[in-house]
């Protein structure tokens, strides 16, 4: 009897080692369920350093256009790219990642002008270029003057590295309308951003 039970305590050993472990199946299962999250999760986390330049873009042009809006109702005339440093602002005209540029401005009488963020040759990342508006119009029923700003970023598709904005798109102005993003005759579409 002594031998028996040794005997079936020794096969239930045996057979419990087996058991031990993952199966080749189980490990593939594992490993597929891994690279199909990687899959969906890797594209939108390399991304987010193109947003992070982009912002850099979204920020000056919005601070360009309260700048030129700013001196517009002290001096009742836009900055131009000469005097680019009126602004007050403190920005190089040039970054690692953008070229900003006025277009308009400095011109007596002048009712409208752009503020332009062009992605800078070299820059390996595509960024989208952004481009700012400010115009002298009126809103609203009193007709009174004052002036309106709008923020438009390139969408499709975006510009690449390099790209250059001019003659590209410019928001269009009207007299009684807020600066608006349109579709240019040679360029990209653009999009208000809100």
């Amino acid at each position: 009897m002594k031998t028996e039970l040794k005997a079936k305590f020794l096969q239930h050993l045996n057979q419990k080692k087996q058991e031990e472990g993952f199966t080749l199946i189980e490990l593939l299962v594992v490993i597929i369920i891994i690279g199909i999250l990687a899959a969906i999760a890797l594209p939108s986390f390399l991304n987010q350093a193109n947003k992070a330049r982009e912002s850099e873009a979204k920020s000056i042009v919005g601070s360009m256009n309260r700048a030129q809006q700013a001196f517009y109702l002290e001096n009742q005339d836009f900055v131009g790219q000469a005097d680019f440093t009126r602004l007050g602002l403190g920005i190089a005209k040039t970054t690692s990642n953008y070229s900003y540029v006025i277009d308009g401005g400095a011109a007596t009488n002048d009712t409208a002008v752009t503020n332009q963020a062009q992605p800078v040759k070299g820059n390996q990342a595509p960024v989208r270029a952004y481009i700012g508006g400010v115009a002298v119009g009126t809103q609203g029923v009193g007709g009174e003057a004052t002036t309106l700003a709008s923020l438009c970023q390139a969408v499709d598709p975006p510009i690449k590295s390099g790209a250059a904005v001019n003659g590209a798109q410019k928001p269009g102005f009207s007299a009684n309308a807020v600066p608006d993003c349109k579709a240019g005759t040679t360029g990209g579409k653009y999009d208000a951003i809100k």
